[in-house]
């Protein structure tokens, strides 16, 4: 963790507005969606981390409790399959081959134990809809030649990021840049 590294926050003209190009992706073409996921959840890491912190103190502030409980369930069963998938090599192989499914594993299995819990709307609200919004915004972000340029220079000092460490816990250990 010591090598961990923060990227800089992209400028809002470059994340949302202006000089942003969006574009519905391929769908038929899988590798190449995946890839402009992965480079724009490392491109964007930190402004992703901080919309995603904006929604979380939104719920907060109405919600503490529960959303303190949704935040631990699901840290809970991240943890438990980062540790199922260091210690079995049936769930690493899986997550390997399915990194999808393993992250909508986590999430199905999270919601159901806050179903029992009583806190599935913080966890839709809280949790689920910033990540959906990530992906979303991931998907459909057109990157431009120089933010191309400049993605292959950060990842030439071979800097480990948050993202990229939560990237490879899921089984997404690709580099960045294509």
């Amino acid at each position: 963790m010591v090598d961990v590294q923060l990227p800089p926050f992209r400028s809002l003209d470059d994340f949302l507005f202006s000089s942003a190009r969006f574009s519905v992706p391929d769908v038929r073409n899988l590798e190449r969606w995946n890839n402009r996921i992965i480079n724009n959840l490392l491109y964007y890491q930190r402004n992703y981390f901080a919309s995603a912190l904006v929604f979380l103190l939104i719920v907060g502030y109405f919600q503490p409790f529960q959303l303190f409980l949704g935040v631990a369930v699901m840290i809970s069963v991240f943890l438990g399959f980062v540790w199922g998938a260091e210690n079995k090599a049936t769930v690493r192989r899986f997550r390997r081959n399915h990194p999808s499914l393993c992250l909508i594993a986590i999430l199905g299995s999270s919601y159901f134990l806050l179903s029992m819990l009583g806190g599935v709307a913080i966890f839709l609200f809280g949790i689920t809809f910033p990540i959906l919004m990530i992906l979303v915004h991931a998907s459909v972000r057109l990157r431009s030649l120089k933010n191309k340029v400049e993605n292959k220079l950060e990842s030439i000092g071979l800097k480990r990021t948050p993202m990229g460490l939560l990237l490879e816990a899921l089984g997404q250990e690709q580099e960045a840049g294509s």
